[in-house]
């Protein structure tokens, strides 16, 4: 059954976040309510867009960087995605009821022996009763919606040559109409095919037929394999499957979120680009799904992971690279486009890159951790890697006393993070863990005592005996989210007194009803006037290892409730409205979706 949406007169072309994730771990695609894609990057997730208009949408969504199927007298739609599948299907009706079917996905499977993805969007359009009207609208743009390809017609396909190269749409719709965005009787299905200019090895129906079989299948068998919790299976499954489509498999890295420049907060200039590899982010993300027995990703992001590690200078690591393992990621902007709603503007790049954040340094160990540990691996991690890895701790051992820009990557300040301090602990803590396994005594005695000494200088330090709580940084008095993921990493025991002292102040300052803000202080653009998704989560997982379960519960389900019609979430929250800001989908978020049901589902053998 689809999800219906409807839409009061004119809503639907307003831009909005209700929208729907397509992929295959090469690039991503996003599909609004009513079947227009508005927003594809190829053949890269950080590539300048084939479809921007999501970008460009002061006025609402226009036709311009669209690739739309309309439908005459559109009065309604039902969306939902195939059950386990990343494969879409959107409904839209008009005020006698008839109506067509959309269905979206990008191929995705194995064939001679290896997997099939290129950047290639497939959409399959079916009559579904009655005589329907339809026209399609293909308007691919480049250099950010500045200017049109050059477009060429052949036989059953169009060809569009840009910058970011040449795309063939292969369609049987009648050619002349869709190159005139024509009005036409839709009698019969018909697929488009837009990809590499590459001829079809078969006829197009029966290729677009054989895609979707296959990809379903595929999508099929993976999510079968998951280790689900007993609880919330639908929310877990969608979860998995968009962190998933967020890995750029051909490397292993894994981007925050497919978009750029959504703002944070409405109007509030906070808006930047996630199309990047931000290795804090991507040790959640394979953290999640290694808890759901999914070590795939872990093992492609781990080759991308030591690419990095050892072309780092003297252990030195950045907090983000490109998914090609680009080190310079020079922000600028495009004043080509008005912003998502208007609200620019539009940032290529992130200066984060040039920051200090030392926390990447526990992330990186942790993301590495397991693979010493877990013998399924077709390889196992060995000692050349813990060699490399102990290069990332003596940069953590060495900096977690000394100020940076934090995980929050403040702009304009930098002090002592406690955040920081407690994944350098992190780093020390696990590699002292890893030489164990290795049967390296005098390294396990190392790590130990480092470990050990953060482990009293946060203590002491990041203590507020006037705010009863751990702080955002040593010495200082204002309070951080971050510090809830002390229990998360073994940092502290979660009945700890301290800790449960700093839940309940959080909870007292920072929250909204089921929302949680990062901090209270301002930062380079003043206080926040949104929530930040994964804190809430953070929040779930405190409450539930403190022992209090059922307000844990209740959190998840409005958490769970604030996602989007398709199940999916965005960076941020606006808890007066329920309305979602922020890049999107964020794989933070998706991350406690993961977390949260596997920390507070039922067991198995208490229910079968």
């Amino acid at each position: 059954m689809l999800q219906v949406v409807g839409h009061p007169s004119g809503a639907g072309d307003r831009a909005g976040l209700d929208l729907a994730l397509i992929g295959n771990c090469s690039f991503g695609a996003l599909v609004d309510r009513r079947a227009r894609i508005v927003w594809c990057c190829m053949p890269r997730f950080d590539g300048d867009p084939v479809f921007h208009a999501l970008l460009d949408s002061a006025e609402g969504i226009g036709q311009e960087g669209t690739f739309g199927v309309e439908l005459e007298g559109f009065a309604r739609s039902e969306q939902a995605y195939d059950p386990g599948t990343a494969i879409l299907r959107t409904r839209l009706y008009d005020s006698t009821g008839n109506g067509v079917e959309v269905t979206d996905f990008a191929p995705r499977f194995y064939t001679r022996d290896r997997i099939f993805r290129p950047a290639q969007l497939v959409r399959r359009v079916r009559p579904l009763n009655g005589r329907v009207r339809v026209r399609f609208v293909v308007r691919p743009r480049n250099e950010w919606g500045s200017r049109a390809p050059e477009t060429a017609r052949g036989s059953n396909h169009l060809r569009f040559s840009a910058g970011w190269g040449t795309l063939r749409c292969t369609t049987n719709a009648p050619l002349t109409y869709v190159i005139g965005e024509t009005w036409f009787s839709l009698g019969q299905p018909v697929s488009l095919l837009l990809g590499p200019d590459e001829t079809l090895s078969g006829g197009i129906e029966e290729t677009a037929r054989e895609f979707e079989e296959l990809t379903a299948a595929h999508w099929r068998q993976w999510t079968r394999r998951l280790a689900l919790p007993f609880e919330w299976q639908d929310a877990v499954i969608r979860a998995a499957i968009t962190l998933k489509l967020c890995q750029y498999e051909e490397t292993g890295a894994i981007v925050a979120a497919v978009t750029t420049s959504i703002p944070e907060a409405p109007g509030s200039q906070r808006n930047w680009d996630y199309r990047y590899c931000w290795l804090r982010d991507a040790f959640f993300v394979v953290r999640a799904l290694n808890s759901l027995a999914e070590v795939g990703t872990m093992e492609a992001y781990m080759h991308w992971l030591y690419n990095v590690i050892r072309g780092a200078d003297g252990g030195h690591v950045q907090p983000l690279y490109g998914i090609g393992l680009e080190r310079e990621l020079v922000e600028s902007t495009i004043p080509s486009v008005s912003g998502y709603r208007g609200m620019g503007p539009v940032r290529v790049g992130n200066q984060a890159w040039e920051h200090s954040q030392h926390d990447v340094y526990g992330n990186i160990v942790l993301g590495a951790a397991q693979a010493f540990h877990d013998h399924r691996l077709f390889r196992r991690a060995d000692a050349s890697d813990f060699d490399a890895l102990e290069a990332v701790g003596e940069c953590a051992w060495r900096l977690h006393d000394q100020p940076d820009a934090g995980m929050w990557e403040l702009r304009t300040r930098a002090e002592v993070h406690t955040s920081s301090a407690l994944m350098c602990w992190a780093a020390c803590d696990r590699l002292a863990k890893i030489a164990a396994v290795l049967s390296m005594q005098s390294r396990v005695r190392l790590w130990s005592e480092r470990a050990a000494a953060i482990k009293a200088r946060i203590l002491a330090s990041a203590w507020s005996e006037r705010r009863k709580a751990f702080t955002q940084s040593f010495g200082g008095h204002d309070l951080d989210a971050s510090v809830l993921l002390m229990a998360e990493v073994g940092f502290l025991d979660s009945k700890d007194p301290r800790f449960v002292s700093t839940v309940d102040v959080l909870e007292s300052v920072l929250c909204d009803g089921p929302h949680m803000r990062r901090y209270e202080a301002p930062d380079d653009f003043g206080r926040p006037e949104t929530a930040f998704n994964v804190c809430a989560f953070w929040r779930i997982d405190a409450l539930a290892r403190i022992g209090r379960t059922a307000q844990a519960r209740e959190i998840f389900e409005a958490m769970l409730a604030s996602r989007n019609h398709v199940g999916l979430l965005s960076e941020d929250i606006a808890p007066g409205t329920g309305e979602l800001w922020g890049n999107f989908p964020q794989t933070y978020s998706m991350v406690g979706i993961v977390s949260g049901a596997v920390r507070l589902s039922a067991p198995w053998d208490s229910v079968v």
